[in-house]
């Protein structure tokens, strides 16, 4: 008598491609998904193939892609040819572009007017967009525009002068602010909420209160998923890192190791060889 393998249940981003919906019920079943950066072509479409479930287009371009010291230099325009280099390569994985600094504020009708042009002219599935309750109208507008909507909390980079700085938020009693900021933006229609350099024990306090899933970069391990900075993850920005960050790879010293023998070879006459010409 032979033994049948026991095979898992199919998970619930196994899917062609990932939809709001596959993201909230990951929540339900109680599993993980991934995120990390991405600004072109090429990146998005091996993390796509790698299985990285979202790729977010974010501002972060302004430090890793436009040589910007912050986020808030970048533009709707910047953006939106990054948006379309990953949009157009991603075949599974659901893209968010974040809305740059000075683009919604202002009034729910410039936030969907921004969240519009990045879905018809980038290519993205949904738009994520920082702070809390006081852009609840925001949200609310844009969701009902037809357009998905993620918001993030915790330390915004977009914030930074009025926060004092890269410091960790929601501790001792401001974590009751974070839930209760969840809490109205899940009630304006968000899909989705990132949580960046809070404590772990808040960043589960909100993960509990709300039934939309939840993302960490610099929250622990209890939010449904995480993100990372590409270029953070796999090593090619040197530095000093935050806590929060895991390096998987050093593709720095493989990128300069790699260029200092091209410089080599052509200095010394070995490249090209007749290998390499007509």
């Amino acid at each position: 008598m032979t033994q049948e393998t026991t095979r898992p249940e199919p998970g619930a981003l196994d899917v062609r491609r990932v939809r709001t919906h596959h993201l909230r019920e990951a929540k339900r079943r109680g599993e993980k998904f991934t995120m990390l950066t991405s600004y072109d072509a090429l990146t998005a479409a091996i993390f796509d193939a790698a299985g990285v479930d979202t790729l977010l287009v974010g501002d972060s371009a302004g430090n890793n892609v436009l040589g910007y010291d912050t986020t808030l230099p970048v533009t709707v325009d910047e953006l939106l040819p990054l948006c379309r280099a990953v949009s157009g390569a991603a075949e599974r994985a659901f893209v968010v572009v974040d809305l740059p600094f000075g683009s919604y504020e202002a009034s729910p009708e410039q936030a969907v007017a921004t969240a519009v042009r990045f879905l018809k002219e980038g290519g993205a599935h949904a738009v994520k967009l920082e702070g809390g309750a006081w852009f609840a109208p925001h949200v609310r507008a844009m969701v009902q525009a037809g357009v998905p909507v993620v918001a993030h909390l915790g330390f915004t980079p977009q914030s930074e002068h009025a926060l004092g700085g890269y410091r960790v938020q929601g501790r001792g009693d401001a974590a009751q602010a974070l839930v209760e900021d969840a809490r109205a933006l899940e009630a304006a229609g968000a899909f989705c909420l990132v949580l960046e350099m809070v404590p772990a024990e808040a960043a589960l306090a909100v993960d509990a209160a709300v039934d939309v899933p939840t993302v960490g970069i610099g929250a622990g391990p209890g939010t449904t998923g995480q993100v990372l900075v590409w270029q953070d993850m796999l090593g090619l920005r040197r530095g000093r890192m935050p806590r929060f960050v895991r390096q998987y790879a050093d593709l720095h010293g493989v990128v300069a190791d790699a260029v200092g023998r091209y410089v080599q070879d052509v200095r010394t006459g070995t490249f090209p060889g007749p290998e390499h010409s007509f």
